[in-house]
């Protein structure tokens, strides 16, 4: 049959980025246990295209996620994966990011009572001229309590859930676990976040919480100076976006850091 996808185009446009978005398909996460999780991935995945020809290949993107969905994947693996994509394409560059729900099983403070705690996460790769860039991505919930508000008022302060957004680069002979990374960022807020909380441990974060007043601003600059002094991050990025709860509005701040 024929093949018009690789039939010439004469309108002289190189493509920068085309392929397929948003196909979910299930995903095997390496553990810092060193045990397994599957979790739903939905994946975006892009080459180049010379302008002689006038269309990519879409099914050759997803023949080889489907190969490479029954691998055991760190982040670094997704170099191994985008490799082959470009091959098959015939392609000088790619980039390739899956987003996916992770689970960790958390304990509450006091109880010690553990439930599953979910996190926004990703793995993106590119490669652009055989150079390799991999990027981890959390998002992690907390929350913060206004400095302002405990300083002005006779009783209580206003606090609310705040996100911390935090995507890593790091050496491919290097690995960061989302474990540690989830760690970190949670000890920069005012108090972390938990799915399953009796009274002694409500009683235990709203305490913390009260004893730890931060803003947007303090819990930036505190995710921002742990991954400064962290040995293997080579470039970041740091996002925070408190739900105030007594405005309508949200307080947000941001940073982007090459060491």
């Amino acid at each position: 049959m024929k093949d018009v996808q690789n039939t010439q185009d004469s309108r002289n446009v190189d493509i920068q980025k085309v392929g397929i978005s948003n196909i979910d398909l299930p995903l095997i996460v390496q553990r810092k246990n060193s045990s397994d999780q599957v979790v739903s991935a939905q994946a975006r995945v892009c080459v180049s295209l010379p302008r002689k020809y006038k269309g990519t290949h879409m099914s050759r993107f997803v023949e080889v996620l489907n190969q490479w969905r029954t691998k055991n994947l760190l982040g670094i693996d997704i170099k191994g994966c985008l490799e082959k994509i470009i091959e098959k394409l015939n392609a000088q560059s790619g980039e390739l990011k899956f987003k996916f729900k992770y689970f960790i099983d958390k304990k509450s403070p006091v109880t010690k009572m553990s439930a599953p705690m979910g996190y926004d996460c990703s793995f993106e790769g590119r490669i652009d001229e055989n150079n390799y860039k991999f990027i981890l991505g959390v998002k992690v919930p907390v929350t913060t309590l206004c400095p302002c508000s405990k300083e002005i008022s006779d009783n209580g302060a206003h606090n609310q859930r705040a996100i911390i957004s935090v995507k890593v680069s790091y050496d491919e002979s290097e690995q960061i676990w989302l474990e540690d990374l989830i760690e970190l960022i949670e000890s920069c807020a005012s108090c972390p976040v938990y799915s399953l909380l009796k009274r002694q441990d409500e009683k235990y974060v709203t305490e913390r919480a009260w004893e730890n007043p931060k803003f947007v601003e303090d819990v930036l600059r505190d995710v921002v100076v742990k991954l400064r002094n962290h040995p293997i991050v080579k470039e970041f990025e740091v996002e925070c976006e408190a739900f105030e709860s007594i405005h309508n509005h949200s307080a947000w701040a941001y940073q982007k850091e090459v060491k």
